[in-house]
């Protein structure tokens, strides 16, 4: 069993491009260039083949093209934005300019849920979030397969996930965990929209990185 593939320096080094290149595409980058299915099976088999906790694979995929119920996810994001317009008082002016999201542009709307186990995990007993981090994995694999493929994948996370279940006639046991723009772009930025527009600054790998334990003195 011991016999897949060993990579070579050059996949590797595509692969490191591939993550560095990754990109939240918004709204206003999306073209109407339809997704095939065969673009949307890959993206599929990517995530489906994501670590999860227990080999559990707790997750579930909505596709969502249907024009009406993407217009009342869109209802749902304007007013948990209107909301988050408060909490960013003192940026105001910035954050009324970003556009988060592309929820009516995108041709595929997906929305990502982690659907709750019906008997013991295992490695799930003391840390019960490791399901939803499971979830996480295969939204990761589905963006950075997207992005070798050079399809544009924007999350929106400026909802009400309750809402949205509602919306998609989810069945008692999921919860949201993403809500997937994806579709084809005009372009990707060389760095994180964000770090452009001096929102946030990249942290230094300094401040990230910590050997052997903390030191809280």
């Amino acid at each position: 069993m011991l016999n897949a593939k060993l990579f070579t320096e050059v996949e590797a080094a595509i692969l490191k491009e591939i993550i560095q290149l990754r990109r939240d595409v918004r709204g206003q980058r999306f073209t109407d260039k339809p997704l095939n299915k065969e673009i949307i099976d890959q993206l599929l088999t990517a995530a489906l083949h994501a670590p999860s906790v227990g080999f559990s694979q707790p997750w579930e995929f909505v596709l969502i093209t249907d024009p009406a119920l993407r217009q009342r996810v869109k209802e749902s994001f304007d007013r948990a934005n209107e909301a988050a317009l408060e909490v960013f008082s003192q940026r105001h002016q910035e954050y009324a300019r970003l556009k988060l999201e592309g929820i009516l542009e995108a041709p595929l709307n997906m929305a990502v849920f982690y659907k709750a186990p019906e008997k013991p995990v295992l490695g799930q007993t003391t840390m019960d979030e490791t399901g939803l981090y499971s979830v996480v994995c295969a939204v990761q694999n589905l963006w950075l397969m997207a992005r070798a493929l050079n399809v544009g994948v924007g999350w929106v996370s400026i909802l009400d996930p309750e809402k949205v279940g509602r919306i998609l006639n989810a069945p008692a046991g999921r919860r949201l965990v993403a809500y997937l723009c994806i579709g084809y772009t005009d372009g990707f930025y060389s760095q994180p929209e964000l770090e452009i527009l001096e929102w946030e600054k990249r942290k230094d790998r300094e401040a990230a990185v910590i050997y052997e334990q903390y030191n809280n003195i």
